[in-house]
């Protein structure tokens, strides 16, 4: 199992202590959730941002980019130590062409789906992309509430990437605690994004452990 501390939840006024806390840990990724305040109701950061953790990670940087016309910023997203882009179809018109504009930058490509969003949608694009990340909340705030229709949408994404011969990995956002953790490594995820759960922990190093050992 993959663990990607989201650093939407990190302490932003103590941001290298953490980076320098989830380098040390057994977590694999960096997660960064980039909003834009328009395709969600919330605003993240953006370049400066992701340039001090560049500085300081020692780990692939998963970028999430929750925002519009995501392929006006990849290529500055790449140069500023993105290793893997996800961008939401919900938010490309044109998204075959977007993933290949990712991976013409020699990064992986992922694609994000939001809470409604079909699985089935993915079936024109599944065997080109490396990453699928579910939300399993509505995007936009840390903190919110598990949606349990996840498991369903896994398995049905697990039968897509079996039957397309995709390698693609499955990456749940949103919610994912202790409790379901287990279950969602059993209905076939891959990788975890983990914010609260790691950051309002007494030690974080500890909670990216636990989760680890799902």
């Amino acid at each position: 199992m993959i663990i990607a501390p989201s650093i939407l939840s990190a302490d932003f006024g103590n941001l290298q202590r953490d980076l320098e806390m989830i380098n040390r840990s057994e977590a694999d990724w960096f997660h960064v959730d980039v909003m834009d305040g328009v395709f969600v109701p919330n605003i993240s950061f953006g370049f400066p941002i992701l340039k001090q953790i560049k500085k300081y990670a020692q780990k692939p940087i998963d970028v999430h980019l929750m925002i519009v016309e995501p392929q006006r910023y990849i290529d500055d997203f790449c140069v500023q130590g993105a290793d893997i882009i996800s961008v939401h179809i919900e938010a490309c018109t044109h998204l075959h062409r977007v993933v290949q504009q990712i991976k013409s930058l020699n990064i992986k490509a992922g694609v994000a789906l939001n809470p409604h969003t079909p699985a089935s949608h993915l079936q024109d694009i599944i065997s080109e992309i490396d990453v699928v990340c579910l939300m399993s909340v509505n995007p936009g705030f840390g903190g919110q509430k598990f949606i349990s229709n996840t498991y369903k949408k896994i398995q049905e994404l697990k039968t897509l990437i079996a039957q397309s011969g995709s390698k693609a990995l499955i990456e749940i956002d949103g919610g994912v605690d202790f409790e379901n953790a287990v279950a969602l490594k059993e209905c076939g995820a891959d990788v975890l994004v983990a914010g609260n759960t790691v950051f309002s922990h007494s030690n974080p190093e500890q909670a990216i452990a636990r989760l680890k050992q799902t």
